[in-house]
């Protein structure tokens, strides 16, 4: 099964980043979600300042690129979450349980600089549908 680009309409914004970018992959059963930050649907950080309004859109596309592979929230096997301050690790994990309500994925989370300065938070998953 050869590899498929997932470009839901939600993250199909204009401009589009500058570098070699693709919002998520699937093939042989497994979907690739690329590192999700709080890009509205026209392509502008929400949120500014605010991890749990940026947590919650960036989980919004999270979960936007999976629909569009046929996955889930439940089919998601491992997340990364990346905090631009771990101090937003409460914060993040309290809007993270409502999308991954139950069983869990396994996940790892660290402090990270991200690509933009507003950016607080950025999340990738691995899920299987296969």
């Amino acid at each position: 099964m050869p590899k498929t680009s997932l470009k839901p309409a939600q993250l199909d914004f204009q401009p589009r980043p500058t570098f070699p970018y693709n919002p998520g992959t699937t093939a042989q059963g497994l979907v690739f979600v690329s590192g999700q930050v709080a890009w509205n649907h026209e392509g502008n950080v929400v949120g500014i300042g605010d991890v749990r309004a940026q947590t919650i859109q960036t989980l919004s596309n999270v979960v936007a690129v999976l629909a569009e592979a046929g996955a889930t929230p439940a089919d998601v096997l491992k997340c990364t979450v990346y905090l631009a301050d771990i101090r937003y690790f409460q914060i993040m994990n309290e809007e993270f349980a409502k999308v991954f309500k139950e069983d869990p994925p396994a996940r790892t989370t660290v402090q990270a600089a991200l690509a933009e300065p507003e950016m607080l938070v950025e999340i990738e998953a691995i899920a299987s549908i296969g």
